[in-house]
């Protein structure tokens, strides 16, 4: 065991970024990590899992556990991603909420800071993100915003900053600023780690990411990804390893099948090498992607569809 884990100053715990779909929470999760752990995405509502990304630090682990967006549920699958996010809301040692800088706060962000309010003993950063957006006089016409919205709720900030996760402006401050709301303990994750996601998750996630490119004001929620089987090919010499992942996207309905395949395949093929790119990048070894678009009717409204594609 190294010195900086068992002295007393060394920190670890968990923290997460709340705030509504697309305030940039997911962004500013992979600029802290220093690598992508979470999916981005310019269509808002995309995360589905909590995905956490490991900060190690000399003096700190920080766990970013990144939750889905706080909404107004219209779904099944709606109602069961609010309840994950004030579970884990509960559980963490500190709250980033993310806020846009390019944005005026809006009924979505009262109503998450309304529900963090409710939240006690947790401390709460507010986190103006986008900053790169913007110029120094909106800048500051938001942090004002933003101070107001705490004392109208009834929430003390512990801090208020401005961060560009694009720009990588005051990320590591807002790293510096959260280290000392959690407590005081050893690592909890070894030291190489950036993830606890299981790979097939991350996979699946990379996939989803792919397919919705291009295609998200037509899907923006109706694909999912399942990655039915990850193998290494037999008969390979061990210097050039490839490893066969089989996967399907379900949508809902027969007509979207056309749009994620695209014509003569083109586009299902454009995925599969979008995807294929970033797989490798994450696991280091040559991959072999075969996908399969499938139909399951109506995913977001079936319980059983929904516990089968893993919500």
């Amino acid at each position: 065991m190294n010195s900086s884990q068992d002295s007393t100053d060394h920190r670890s715990g968990f923290a997460c970024f709340v705030g509504r779909p697309n305030a940039g929470k997911s962004t500013l999760t992979n600029a802290l990590v220093g690598t992508k752990v979470a999916i981005t995405s310019a269509r808002p509502q995309t995360t589905r899992h909590t995905v956490r990304g490991i900060v190690h630090r000399p003096d700190a682990q920080l766990i970013l556990v990144d939750t889905p967006g706080l909404h107004k549920p219209r779904t099944l699958l709606g109602q069961r991603l609010n309840d994950v996010v004030r579970t884990t809301w509960a559980e963490v040692d500190a709250i980033g909420f993310c806020l846009p800088a390019d944005e005026k706060t809006g009924p979505g962000d009262r109503f998450i800071a309304r529900e963090l309010a409710r939240i006690k003993g947790t401390p709460k950063i507010a986190v103006v993100t986008k900053t790169d957006l913007v110029d120094n006089e909106t800048l500051a016409e938001r942090l004002i915003a933003v101070d107001r919205l705490g004392k109208e709720v009834g929430i003390e900030w512990a801090e208020i900053v401005p961060v560009s996760a694009v720009a990588g402006e005051q990320v590591e401050l807002l790293a510096d600023l959260l280290v000392p709301l959690l407590p005081e303990g050893p690592q909890l994750y070894p030291e190489g780690d950036l993830t606890d996601e299981p790979e097939q998750v991350m996979i699946a996630e990379l996939i989803r990411e792919a397919a919705l490119e291009g295609v998200r004001d037509e899907l923006p929620h109706s694909i999912a990804v399942v990655v039915e089987e990850m193998l290494p090919r037999e008969d390979r010499p061990a210097d050039r390893p490839l490893l066969d992942i089989h996967a399907n996207l379900f949508i809902e309905r027969p007509s979207q099948k056309g749009i994620v395949i695209g014509p003569g395949g083109r586009r299902l093929k454009e995925v599969g090498t979008t995807a294929r790119r970033h797989i490798e990048a994450l696991l280091g070894t040559p991959v072999f992607l075969d996908l399969h678009v499938k139909v399951a009717k109506d995913w977001q409204r079936d319980p059983k569809q929904l516990r089968r594609l893993g919500f």
